[in-house]
């Protein structure tokens, strides 16, 4: 039911990942009825697929506007709280939301808590760069953090983009305003002095126009900065694509010029497009949570589950609680 489209969505890119993977079961959350008539109408009974496609009856929502502490309190038939705990029952193993990512984060730590060691949870997500995808967390659930707090979320994001990305080592890098170490608020002068003494791989601080160059495959920051990072970055690709299909038809010469490079523009915006990278991987709660955009369509929801499948078999928590217990020994 989550995201500013659903069901429809959801449904479609839950169908096009049992397509794609053949050991998935997937359960779809929310009104038992509304969900059978949707499935009903959109596939009749017509694929081999909804054979193993499930509806879990969950009659409650969270809204984008409701205070995410107070709705997992208050709503304990939402959709986001018995997904989770079916996963706290072992009736099902992640949860993918493209709804109040609050709420979600809210609800993961009420029904499964934290993995031992961790103490805040939070949001990781894939930047296209220009080498390869960077891990940037946190992107929103932390917004005043301390040093301990950023060191967490390095060891984290370490260990999962070592598995997901296949990356031996990664790099990490800190967001600050300066490439020097004296540069930064309090916070990151802080934490870049725990970073570079660790046994982590520390490159050093990397400014905001270095983002995009790939040059670190893991980038630390507060919730409050990497939202607003992945925010301008949306906006920004936005706002270039509809100023270049302006110029475009602007003139004959320009359409014509777009004729000749149309597959390289399809390519470029395959590159670009979050719908690629599926959905944010939520960090350090115990068990599995994939956050997705609210307009996620129904391939960044298909993706998404392929995010949280290669998280689930290629144990990514045991690795992030390892990975913690031997920084901390």
């Amino acid at each position: 039911m989550g995201g500013d489209l659903g069901p429809e969505l959801p449904i479609r890119g839950a169908l096009g990942a049992l397509e794609k993977k053949q050991n998935l079961e997937i359960i779809l959350l929310g009104p038992e009825e509304r969900l059978k008539s949707q499935v009903a109408e959109i596939f009749g009974n017509g694929s081999p697929f909804l054979q193993r496609l499930h509806i879990e009856h969950a009659p409650e929502t969270i809204g984008m506007d409701e205070s995410p502490v107070e709705a997992v309190r208050r709503k304990k038939n939402a959709t986001i709280m018995v997904g989770f705990d079916l996963v706290r029952h072992k009736k099902a193993d992640g949860v993918i939301s493209a709804g109040n990512s609050g709420a979600t984060m809210a609800a993961a730590i009420r029904k499964l808590g934290r993995l031992k060691g961790v103490s805040r949870p939070g949001i990781a997500s894939f930047f296209p760069t220009l080498k390869k995808p960077v891990m940037i967390m946190d992107i929103g659930a932390n917004v005043d953090c301390r040093p301990k707090h950023l060191l967490q979320f390095a060891v984290m994001a370490s260990s999962c983009s070592s598995i997901l990305n296949t990356i031996d080592n990664p790099t990490i890098g800190l967001l600050s305003i300066g490439e020097e170490a004296g540069k930064g608020n309090a916070l990151v002068k802080e934490t870049h002095e725990i970073l570079r003494a660790g046994s982590l791989n520390f490159y050093g601080n990397v400014e905001g126009r270095d983002v995009y160059k790939g040059d670190v495959d893991v980038i630390i920051c507060d919730g409050f900065v990497g939202n607003v990072a992945l925010k301008v970055s949306e906006g920004l690709a936005d706002a270039a694509g509809q100023m270049l299909r302006a110029e475009i038809t602007k003139t004959w010469r320009a359409k014509i010029g777009y004729l000749l490079i149309k597959k390289a523009f399809a390519r470029f915006k395959q590159r670009v497009d979050y719908s690629e990278y599926g959905g944010a991987p939520l960090l350090g709660i115990n068990g599995t949570g994939i956050i997705c955009h609210g307009t996620s369509d129904a391939l960044a929801l298909e993706n998404a589950v392929f995010v949280a499948a290669d998280m689930i078999e290629n144990k990514v928590n045991a690795a992030i609680t390892q990975a913690l217990t031997a920084y901390n020994a």
